[in-house]
């Protein structure tokens, strides 16, 4: 008896939704492993411990400028030929780079790879989510991103363990842990391809492939000063939580002196609760925007939050590792709307121009580390770390709340439609 057409769909949308979530959880790994081993591998490379801070936001930065740039390339190209092709190849790109990660010997060659990384990097989570917003039902598919915001950033607890605590084995010829790691995320990439096999790609571009509209066309976003608001207000609400990953807790070594902390606090540690506690904030942003209906109450409720956490931890004066983990628990779970806004940024746009947007995105959001980062250290200097640390965190949350204020509500919308040149 031939199986159900309904039974065997959904089937398809459940293993589509299951390979997204692994795809991230991969994407994750690979985009935060350097903050995780950030001192060892710049010590085991014989970097100075004086140098390590900024050789360190020198290599975060290139990798975040190659998030950048990959995220126009593969954004455009999922538009023009495919969401799946995007998702090979980037896959393909960030694995062989992170191979090539464990034979590094020197900060420019680590530059050079980590920002190769980075490109690859890029069009992993946009074309994944793009494709579940495009499969799943207009009033479920905030059901599918939740759980590929949970299983995925369960990525940055791997990538912890597997650089603190090593392997039975080990891949490279020193022994280190960090360089284990970086060839993990590469096997990692090469089993994400496999299993990208049994995929197949969104109905919603396969009937406007054939079509004679501009598709994959970035500069369509400025051509409309209403796309090009929509556009950089989708970038603005994400910003605050990337500060807090990229600096609140890469740097929480150099907090923890600033806070007269009583113990050493561990970036890899912060990181990996952070993530715990983004893994559990994906689950009720998904909840939340489901029960309300409503995607802007959910990042209103959330960016508040987030803004109360930074606050809790630029005041614990004088913590211990413990105290440390459960403040990062805390704020990695009030910023863990990273999905929910990449769908808020899915929903706006019409199917010619969504991979595009929902590929960049996310990385213009991830590569605002860079002016980010170089504001933060202008105010350090000037203020100190905490003062510095609180004007970035009030002054993003502000804007952020704007930014979401000028958006449309977009739970429910129906996707199917093109977008005008």
């Amino acid at each position: 008896m031939a199986e159900p057409s309904s039974a065997r769909t959904n089937r398809n949308v459940i293993f589509l939704v299951i390979v997204a979530s692994l795809g991230y959880f991969v994407d994750i790994y690979d985009l935060l492993i350097f903050s995780i081993v950030r001192k060892a591998s710049l010590l085991g490379i014989g970097v100075k411990p004086a140098d390590v801070l900024s050789d360190g936001l020198s290599i975060i930065n290139w990798q975040m400028f190659g998030l950048l740039l990959g995220g126009v390339l593969w954004g455009v190209l999922g538009d023009k030929l495919g969401r799946i092709k995007v998702l090979f190849g980037s896959i393909l790109l960030y694995s062989i780079a992170n191979f090539a990660n464990g034979f590094v010997h020197d900060v420019n060659l680590y530059i050079i790879v980590r920002f190769i990384a980075g490109v690859g990097l890029a069009g992993e989570l946009g074309a994944g989510i793009t494709l579940v917003t495009e499969t799943m039902s207009k009033e479920k598919r905030g059901y599918g991103t939740m759980i590929v915001a949970v299983v995925g950033l369960f990525g940055a607890a791997a990538a912890n363990l597997v650089a603190k605590h090593g392997l039975p084995f080990h891949f490279s010829a020193d022994h280190a842990n960090w360089r284990d790691a970086y060839f993990v995320g590469g096997c990692l990439g090469i089993i994400l391809l496999l299993l990208r096999l049994g995929t197949f790609e969104s109905g919603m571009f396969k009937s406007m492939e054939q079509k004679e509209v501009s598709k994959g066309n970035f500069f369509t976003l400025f051509t409309s000063w209403g796309r090009f608001k929509k556009y950089i207000y989708c970038i603005l609400i994400g910003a605050p939580l990337w500060y807090v990953v990229g600096v609140l807790v890469t740097l929480s070594p150099e907090f923890g002196k600033a806070l007269g902390a009583k113990d050493v606090l561990s970036a890899g540690d912060g990181i990996y609760y952070t993530y715990l506690g983004i893994a559990l904030g994906g689950l009720f942003a998904g909840l939340i925007s489901q029960i309300t209906k409503s995607r802007k109450l959910t990042m209103f409720i959330f960016l508040t939050a987030s803004a109360i956490s930074v606050v809790v931890y630029l005041t614990a004066k004088g913590l211990n590792s413990e105290q440390f983990i459960w403040i990062c628990l805390f704020m990695g779970t009030c910023v863990g709307y990273w999905t929910t806004f990449i769908t808020i940024a899915a929903e706006q746009f019409g199917t010619n121009i969504r991979a595009t947007v929902t590929t960049t995105v996310p990385n213009f959001v991830r590569g605002s580390l860079i002016p980010i980062n170089l504001i933060f250290v202008a105010l350090a200097k000037g203020y100190g770390m905490i003062n510095a640390a609180y004007i970035m965190m009030g002054a993003l949350t502000l804007i952020s709340l704007f930014a979401v204020s000028q958006l449309k509500e977009s739970f429910g919308k129906d996707l199917n439609y093109l977008e005008e040149n």
